[in-house]
């Protein structure tokens, strides 16, 4: 059975594989950007700052560069305009930055040349709500889709047409500009319509489906009737635009690298999506079979909130997955994600085995009123198994490892 650092070390090594730089740097070399009288970059997202800075290495002087990121990853960036904003839920720092960047691509001319570097984030850090709809209204929206257990492509759906940029609206925004994005997927499956909320493609779907998907789940009448309006609009009818989008890194290609670094582990399918107690379930069957020895994951869960405790998928995942198992030896396990930050905690995830909920109550902490409540973070903290990595950089989802012990 790998040790914890042995986990970490081989987490890490799906990270790196996500590396912003490296992507970018790789993507512009095997295919250069056709030729333009200008180039305007424009980076979003948790990796934003990162992208931006190796396309400015590898790429002539920029006209003028914008990266949005969050408060963890922002830093200056000689040759650009970084501005930081909030994430999960929009703020206005983030409505500012929003119209920095349509100053930018309003600037772009025929002959020119807009790039766009997208990771996973971008949806909640440029929020430019559409017309009739508040910052408070787009931020009380992402509040309760992120509370309701939909999935990352449902809840894009619904901001795609609740702002001027996502959905293709970037590409209104740039036109007459050709546009090329590279993009970082933190999405399961790799759906450039919902990355960062599609802001280069067409929208997931039409209003009058995303309404109907809302109703189905019972959110219709909890979202502010300003949004409600918005979603009830006629469809656009504007010309269709395309860009060349470009796909240079995915939560797979993380696990493919943390499989060559470990050739016994085994690659499981399909990936860890949906609601959280199913997914743990899987775990648990896993551990339950004793077979593989090593198993990797990967995915992105969901978490439906019924307490007012704090924590994240992953950190849920965990205990989860530790309470089933309690008190049975031989086995470790690791959720994290691949940004380093589970939900609104300074956790990435984290790491536990049979004792977990030993030390939870050695500690205090009666850890099935702790999950009741939401409060995975807190539980995990008693235990001493929370993963704190700090902000990576980068984000593809999460990353999960089972070791076991062989009989």
């Amino acid at each position: 059975m790998l040790s914890r650092d042995d986990l970490t070390a081989l987490f890490r090594v799906g990270v790196h594989a996500a590396d912003p730089r490296a992507a970018v740097r790789e993507a512009l070399r095997n295919r250069p950007l056709p030729d333009h009288a200008r180039l305007f970059i424009l980076a979003l997202g948790k990796a934003a700052r990162a992208m931006a800075e190796a396309a400015m290495t590898a790429l002539p002087r920029p006209a003028r560069v914008l990266v949005v990121t969050n408060y963890e990853n922002a830093a200056d960036l000689d040759g650009a305009e970084v501005m930081a904003a909030g994430h999960p839920v929009p703020d206005a720092n983030g409505l500012r930055a929003a119209r920095a960047a349509e100053d930018l691509l309003a600037e772009a001319g025929a002959e020119d040349r807009v790039l766009v570097l997208v990771s996973g984030g971008g949806s909640a850090l440029l929020p430019a709500p559409v017309d009739g709809l508040s910052l408070e209204d787009k931020a009380e929206v992402s509040r309760i889709l992120l509370g309701a257990g939909l999935d990352i492509v449902a809840m894009n759906a619904v901001r795609q047409h609740l702002s001027r940029l996502k959905g293709g609206g970037l590409l209104r925004a740039a036109h007459p500009a050709p546009v090329t994005a590279l993009i970082l997927s933190d999405v399961i499956g790799d759906d450039l319509r919902a990355i960062a909320s599609g802001p280069t493609v067409a929208p997931i779907a039409p209003r009058a489906h995303v309404a109907e998907m809302l109703r189905a789940n019972g959110l219709w009448e909890r979202l502010p009737e300003e949004a409600r309006d918005a979603l009830t609009r006629p469809e656009d009818d504007l010309p269709a635009l395309t860009a060349e989008n470009r796909l240079i890194g995915s939560n797979r290609q993380s696990l493919l690298a943390m499989a060559r670094a470990r050739p016994e582990a085994t690659l499981i399918e399909p990936p860890l999506i949906g609601d959280v107690a199913e997914a743990a379930a899987r775990v648990v069957q896993t551990v339950r079979d004793n077979t593989p020895r090593l198993a990797l994951f990967g995915g992105e869960t969901t978490v439906t909130l019924r307490g007012r405790g704090r924590g994240g998928r992953n950190q849920e995942l965990a205990l989860r997955v530790a309470l089933a198992l309690a008190g049975r030896p031989g086995w470790r396990f690791l959720s994290a994600g691949t940004d380093g930050r589970d939900g609104p905690t300074d956790a990435a995830g984290a790491i536990v085995d049979g004792e977990t909920t030993l030390r939870i109550r050695a500690a205090g902490g009666d850890p099935e009123r702790l999950l009741a409540d939401n409060d995975s973070h807190a539980a995990l903290a008693l235990s001493g198994d929370l993963l704190v990595t700090g902000a990576t950089g980068t984000n593809v989802a999460d990353l999960q490892i089972l070791t076991l012990d062989p009989e």
